[in-house]
């Protein structure tokens, strides 16, 4: 059953059947699970983000308190029955799907207990930390796996490049702390090595910026380097995604004729028809 068999699939009946609704998707009735966890998650969500305008959270206070209340215990329920319909509560409990699921939930509880005004500021965080259910929207979305596993593949390709780029801001950073120094606003190497991360992202905030001639040349130099290795790490994501997707695609049986072999952009068998 997917990636979620690692939870482990019961032998009772109805709790083999909850499975089938929470975890899968093949029934009909998981589709709708999935498609009303959805609109929940979003619906959810978007009232956090309203509770935090001042002027709708003073005229909607209690309309919002009960939306939150309401959702919480509805994802409330929704983990515990997560955790009846699955063989291994314990792996799914500590799972990053299982965290997620949790920490949708507690927050709201947590603030039951910090209504004091020197809580104020936890109360804060937990709220902010409820928006952190957009990611129960992972147990919905298959094809994220096929991003986990492009990201994998170039991880060390990425990382390479990351320390490549590093040596190369700490070394033009240091070089306009020497040039422009610090009557120019180049008081130290960390700041310099700021204005030369800055610089090479091409984000250019312009809060300290060379004013001797030499440094320019220098600024003009690394503004090039910028737009020549911006790019490098979305073409190596591109090739390992266009790699997982082709691989996908090829280990994708057909269900009527077993027929392996289909293209990249296949929806059909192409032997016999079948969607796949």
């Amino acid at each position: 059953m997917n990636q979620y068999a690692v939870f482990g699939r019961p032998n009772t009946p109805w709790r083999a059947k909850g499975f089938d609704i929470i975890f899968g998707t093949e029934t009909r009735a998981g589709q709708l699970f999935d498609s009303i966890l959805i609109v929940c998650i979003l619906t959810s969500v978007l009232a956090i983000m309203l509770d935090s305008v001042d002027s709708i959270q003073q005229q909607y206070r209690v309309a919002l308190t009960r939306i939150e209340w309401a959702f919480t215990l509805l994802f409330t329920l929704e983990y515990l029955a997560r955790l009846i319909c699955v063989d291994r509560p314990v792996r799914y409990l500590f799972s990053f799907y299982g965290l997620i699921d949790l920490l949708a939930v507690v927050p709201t509880y947590i603030g039951l207990f910090g209504q004091n005004g020197q809580y104020y500021l936890i109360i804060r965080v937990l709220r902010v930390l409820r928006i952190f259910r957009v990611l129960k929207l992972a147990h919905y979305l298959g094809e994220a796996n096929i991003l986990v596993i492009a990201l994998k593949g170039s991880r060390r390709k990425i990382v390479v490049f990351l320390f490549t780029v590093t040596t190369i801001v700490v070394i033009f950073g240091s070089l306009m702390y020497l040039l422009e120094g610090k009557e120019n606003g180049f008081s130290s190497i960390p700041m310099s090595i700021y204005w030369a991360i800055v610089t090479i992202t091409t984000v250019g905030y312009g809060d300290i910026y060379p004013q001797t001639d030499m440094g320019r040349a220098l600024a003009a130099c690394t503004m090039i380097i910028g737009y020549a290795i911006i790019a490098v790490p979305t073409g190596i994501f591109t090739a390992e995604l266009t790699h997982a997707i082709r691989t996908r695609k090829e280990d994708t049986i057909c269900p009527k004729c077993a027929y392996q072999a289909h293209d990249m952009d296949a929806i059909y068998c192409k032997k016999c028809g079948s969607a796949l």
